[in-house]
């Protein structure tokens, strides 16, 4: 299997719509409209030339149990909607087809944060949970 590098996942991610490339902890980042979604993962406990790839939980997990030698999931990483993959280990189409999906899924929650503003509650109008506390 070829040798993939973050030049290769680079060269993906700027085919994408607002991709910045910077770093993040030091490491190649990807970057949508400010927020990461891919980049080389920095923690200790991943492995070296381990890419960082924004996704569901649900979509993670199912790789992680169907490729354990391509997608790992280290415990820094487990409250945290992200996969580990070997770049080492990784096909071509497949890490195309985790970028571009990590670019979606980091894209969507940009845009839906900035077109959902919640309106301010007046100030005399106590929480929902407030109210519970007080409730007899």
């Amino acid at each position: 299997m070829p040798h993939r590098s973050f030049k290769t996942v680079e060269s993906i991610g700027r085919t994408l719509p607002d991709v910045e490339v910077t770093t993040t902890w030091g490491q190649p980042t990807l970057k949508v409209r400010g927020k990461m979604f891919v980049c080389i993962a920095s923690h200790k406990s991943a492995e070296p030339d381990t890419l960082v790839v924004m996704m569901d939980f649900a979509d993670r997990d199912a790789l992680v149990e169907e490729d354990p030698d391509t997608y790992d999931l280290k415990e820094h990483y487990l409250n945290y909607p992200r996969v580990l993959v070997r770049l080492s280990r990784v096909r071509a189409d497949a890490l195309r087809d985790l970028i571009t999906g990590a670019h979606r899924f980091v894209g969507a929650r940009v845009q839906k944060k900035s077109s959902g503003r919640r309106r301010p509650r007046p100030p005399h109008t106590p929480a929902a949970s407030s109210r519970r506390l007080y409730r007899k």
